[in-house]
């Protein structure tokens, strides 16, 4: 999320896969694939929500998956609970709501990408928003994804700077040996981290994915993508 501008700043049977891990078939499968209904983004939803109660994601919540007949195209959905996805032919791809970014698009840089610190930050620190955005999407996000990966990192710029130049300056890790987040990473995730999740829907935890940032095993869903057509 917007930390890496500022930044130099269900029990599982097996553990979570690395990024990085997918094997080169999957990801072209991924972005093989057509959603027929994106969630689009057009406004900054941090400053639309500045003054209201950050939005909640609800416990249960999945986001579906389910291809047409064609096994290219697909549709997604957000539904109560995985039972319910699968009773209406539904794959789960996430856990929580979908958003801007639950296409498989956007998975396939998740799964591909095993730090996205360094390039996100050079995208955040160009000097113009559309450059940005352009930099986003040339790292092979969708651009409603890359919008909201933007408004995050300026969200945090305006809201986190000061802890995250002491983290910065003091050569701060990005977590400690306990799994504690630095200054700068725990400022973004309390300020802009719940709006984040909410409005993309798709994070790397959520999806079953290991960043570069340790996490515990509980925290990181147990998703199988093993519903692309063409994968194996």
């Amino acid at each position: 999320m917007g930390w890496m501008l500022l930044a130099a700043c269900a029990t599982a049977p097996a553990a979570p896969p690395q990024a990085g891990a997918a094997d080169g078939r999957l990801l072209a499968a991924l972005r093989s694939k057509l959603p027929i209904d994106p969630i689009p983004l057009e406004r900054d939803p941090y400053e639309t929500r500045r003054w209201r109660e950050p939005p909640r994601v609800l416990a249960g919540t999945v986001c579906g998956i389910r291809f047409e007949e064609d096994l290219v195209r697909y549709r997604l959905a957000t539904f109560a609970s995985a039972g319910e996805a699968r009773g209406a032919g539904f794959a789960v791809t996430h856990t929580g709501a979908c958003g801007t970014c639950s296409t498989l698009q956007d998975l396939a840089v998740y799964l591909e990408t095993p730090d996205l610190t360094a390039p996100v930050r050079r995208c955040g620190m160009l000097p113009s928003g559309s450059a940005g955005l352009a930099c986003l999407e040339a790292l092979g996000f969708t651009t409603a994804c890359a919008r909201i990966w933007l408004f995050d990192a300026e969200n945090t710029r305006r809201a986190c700077f000061a802890p995250c130049v002491v983290s910065w300056i003091e050569g701060e890790p990005s977590a400690d040996a306990g799994g504690r987040l630095n200054r700068c990473l725990q400022c973004d995730e309390d300020r802009s981290g719940p709006v984040f999740k909410a409005i993309a829907g798709r994070t790397r935890r959520n999806s079953g994915i290991r960043s570069s940032i340790p996490r515990p095993d509980e925290e990181v869903a147990h998703v199988v993508h093993d519903y692309v057509p063409g994968a194996r």
